[in-house]
């Protein structure tokens, strides 16, 4: 493990109160820095489309260095950021391009800062749908504030194929990995980052089976770096149990049109046709489905979605190859990892179940990992992540990172 030199600051005993003290800070701030933040983020998308149109050479160089980098002139209070364009790996090795955001402390430090790498909760696929390219790319890093507190520098990646051109990578567990290691890497080449190889990974439902993939895989792809503590809100981690769940319901109608259109572009060499799968019907809606946000266009895409609820699939995807191999190859936990790992799970939850949850962490117990599952009464899919921060930063504490 690398030597931290980052400030200690426990949330700890005094956890709750210095919530509620941020709360009250700002509430206060709120009109003068609501007003700079939206000069600054009108600032920062004059060129936006110039910013994630790839060079011709764009992937040409090793994974996590650096293809372009911009300033942000609305980065959030007491901190400087960056949009980042960077190189990374699909699954299969090929070299592909990822964008994201990097954000870090303005308070100074001794040496190297403990890099958080985000992963987020599905927004889309569509490369209009990535966090970095929204009006205020920093609003979906949750616990941002709480992150930088701590001091440490945060990097959040779009994944593969949303921001700039790259293959569609939803749920494919290994390239949201990849784009997540390589993300601390280009993190690192960035003057004035601070980022060292100490390396915490969080995330929240397609972004809790990101991080969970990046702490399997980061041993082999990136041995450099220290995972230290590995944190998940309401993770996909069993595909098998995700998809079995929704069959029948708008939401697997939703997910499943972004996932089965993924699977069939990038398992097409093993025979993942989507229409050995989906219903003619279902197979129809596919590209208006993928052309949209999932949370600027939610009510579109049940509307789009709601005439194939209960036939969208035409075959038991959990059961019929080769979508059963590739549900199981997608799903997070089949080895451990040597990082300590927190699960946070909301028990109204309709989309991660609990009991998918606990199984999970049953699994990842059964391999003598050192799991927390932190459980929230009335904490729902998307509450979950925010309702979890204060005691996952008493986590975080409690495992010296």
């Amino acid at each position: 493990m690398g030597t931290r030199t980052r400030p200690r600051r426990r949330f700890g005993d005094t956890g709750f109160a210095r919530y509620i003290a941020f709360m009250l800070a700002l509430a206060g701030c709120l009109v003068l820095a609501g007003e700079a933040r939206l000069v600054g983020d009108a600032i920062d998308r004059a060129g936006l489309e110039a910013f994630y149109a790839q060079p011709a050479d764009a992937a040409v160089g090793d994974p996590g260095t650096i293809v372009r980098a911009a300033a942000l002139d609305a980065a959030p209070l007491d901190a400087r950021a960056w949009r980042l364009m960077y190189r990374t790996t699909d699954l299969h090795g090929t070299p592909v391009v990822a964008t994201g955001i990097l954000v870090v402390p303005l308070d100074p430090v001794p040496g190297p800062r403990t890099v958080v790498a985000w992963g987020h909760p599905t927004t889309g696929t569509h490369p209009d749908c990535a966090p970095s390219r929204s009006f205020d790319p920093f609003d979906m890093i949750e616990g941002l504030r709480f992150l930088l507190d701590r001091g440490y520098t945060v990097v959040a990646t779009d994944y593969v194929g949303m921001g700039t051109a790259g293959p569609d990578s939803y749920l494919v567990g290994a390239t949201a990995a990849h784009s997540m290691l390589d993300a601390v890497r280009a993190a690192q080449r960035v003057d004035g980052s601070e980022a060292g190889d100490d390396v915490i990974l969080w995330g929240h439902s397609q972004g809790g089976q990101a991080a969970l993939f990046a702490a399997e895989l980061a041993d082999a792809y990136a041995p450099e770096l220290h995972v230290e503590a590995v944190a998940v809100a309401a993770p996909a981690a069993d595909l098998t149990a995700l998809m079995g769940d929704h069959l029948d319901d708008i939401s697997g109608a939703t997910i499943g049109s972004y996932a089965f259109t993924a699977f069939s572009q990038v398992y097409a060499d093993r025979g993942a046709e989507i229409s050995s799968i989906l219903t003619p019907e279902a197979v129809a809606i596919q590209p208006e489905m993928n052309r949209l946000c999932l949370l600027s266009d939610l009510g579109e895409l049940h509307r789009i979605a709601q005439p194939v609820v209960g036939r969208f699939t035409s075959a038991e995807p959990t059961k019929t190859e080769p979508w059963a191999t590739l549900l199981t190859e997608n799903s997070a936990g089949g080895v451990g990892f040597d990082a300590p790992l927190f699960v946070a799970q909301g028990l109204s939850d309709e989309l991660v179940l609990p009991s998918a949850t606990r199984d999970f962490v049953a699994q990842e117990s059964a391999h003598g990992m050192h799991v927390t599952l932190h459980e929230i009464e009335g904490a729902v899919h998307g509450t979950i992540a925010y309702l979890t921060l204060p005691a996952l930063m008493d986590w975080l504490d409690s495992v010296g990172v």
